[in-house]
């Protein structure tokens, strides 16, 4: 009778079981007398056959995460050009008699194929000494991009309104001075400035440094720039877009290169002559447009133009030329399928001096750095040809320079 009872025990045991066999390939659940009693929670721990299937979804699902990532950057909108970088026989009608023939070959040689011009002035006189591919540094002009920054620093530090050292907030912790700026080329940083003087001073200045107005003295065929009479709507930018962009204005080479001739010189305005025959070079003669009160803050803002040198947006101008000092401002923007490409720069040294505007069009290969990179050449080319050494020095004092001043 023991036995049946046993027997009896053992399968009912067995029977009990059965259903928690099934459970346990599912999850293991862990607890124990005293768990149960001092703990409403259980620790549930998946069998290794829901571990492996979680594990996969897991992959799967970043899998797709990447793939939506690479999509999108596929699919990332680029700015598409219909002007050539290139073009052919860029000097074809230019008149260059009068030009020195060591510049004028260092220039076109250092431009080679890019749909461009070179401007060379001597800046103590305002005398063209290159003038290439004539046809497009005469015309209308083009937007200034970044170039038009040195204007507005100007225009800042003679308001008293920073110095090179003086830190502008851009937003959030962001804080930034003078000389980075302007080497860097910070769009928020003159953006913010044009805002602090507004567009009545930004506008005086402009005019002062010679844009909106003809910046030769009774050269054929060129054109005139234009600046606006008031800011552009907000709703294209305003007043700051105007002084880091030079949205709205439109600027030639030539105001370019009398503008940093200025400050070359230390403040003295030329109007730029291009002499057409050797006559009228041995018969040149200065004119002055107006002296400018800016020799004061000249050294605020030169140690920006030389750090875009140094380390800054044209720093590809040392690929080529490190032997003198180099100081400039790069621009860099596009308009209705056209990429636009500035550099203006001066050597800083006792002989030999010349400022040299190079302004590119065109496409993608088109832009400021690009243009730095072909002013290196120039500089190149004129070091090889002892143009730095050869030439006669310039007074040390820029007042003992007596140019004729006249009204075109």
């Amino acid at each position: 009778m023991s036995k049946r009872t046993s027997l009896f025990r053992l399968i009912m045991a067995l029977l009990t079981c059965l259903p928690l066999v099934g459970v346990s390939f599912a999850a293991h659940i862990n607890t124990s007398t005293h768990s149960t009693t001092k703990s409403k929670s259980q620790r549930i721990s998946e069998s290794q056959r829901t571990r492996r299937r979680l594990h996969h979804l897991a992959r799967s699902r970043g899998a797709n995460v990447t793939r939506v990532s690479v999509s999108t950057r596929r699919h990332r909108w680029h700015e598409r050009f219909s002007m050539s970088s290139f073009a052919e026989a860029i000097t074809a009608g230019d008149i260059t008699t009068g030009e020195d023939p060591v510049v004028r070959q260092a220039a076109v040689d250092a431009l080679g194929n890019m749909n461009g011009t070179v401007v060379a002035i001597e800046p103590t006189s305002g005398r063209v000494l290159a003038m290439v591919n004539q046809k497009l540094a005469l015309s209308s002009g083009a937007q200034p991009c970044s170039t038009i920054k040195l204007s507005v620093a100007l225009a800042a530090l003679s308001e008293g309104l920073v110095s090179k050292e003086t830190e502008v907030a851009l937003g959030g912790r962001s804080r930034m001075n003078l000389t980075t700026a302007i080497a860097h080329s910070n769009n928020a940083y003159f953006e913010a400035l044009g805002r602090k003087l507004g567009f009545e001073k930004v506008a005086y200045y402009a005019h002062e440094y010679g844009l909106g107005e003809l910046a030769g003295y009774d050269i054929p065929g060129e054109q005139l720039g234009t600046y606006p009479d008031e800011a552009i709507p907000t709703k294209l930018g305003g007043v700051g877009k105007m002084c880091s962009f030079g949205e709205g204005v439109s600027m030639t080479p030539l105001q370019l290169g009398a503008m940093v001739s200025s400050i070359a010189n230390g403040g003295t305005l030329y109007y730029l002559q291009h002499p057409t025959s050797p006559e009228e070079v041995a018969g040149f003669q200065p004119r002055v447009k107006r002296q400018l009160d800016i020799a004061p803050v000249i050294p605020e803002l030169s140690d920006g133009m030389a750090g875009a040198v140094q380390y800054g947006t044209a720093r590809s101008l040392r690929l080529n030329f490190n032997e003198e000092e180099i100081l400039g401002k790069t621009g860099t923007c596009s308009h209705a399928g056209t990429r636009f490409g500035w550099f203006a720069s001066y050597a800083n040294t006792s002989v030999g001096r010349v400022v040299v505007v190079v302004f590119l069009q065109g496409g993608r290969p088109t832009f400021g750095p690009k243009a730095a990179e072909i002013s290196g050449r120039i500089y190149r080319n004129l070091y090889d040809h002892n143009f730095f050494i050869a030439g006669p020095a310039a007074p040390a004092d820029q007042a003992a320079v007596k140019p004729v001043s006249t009204t075109p």
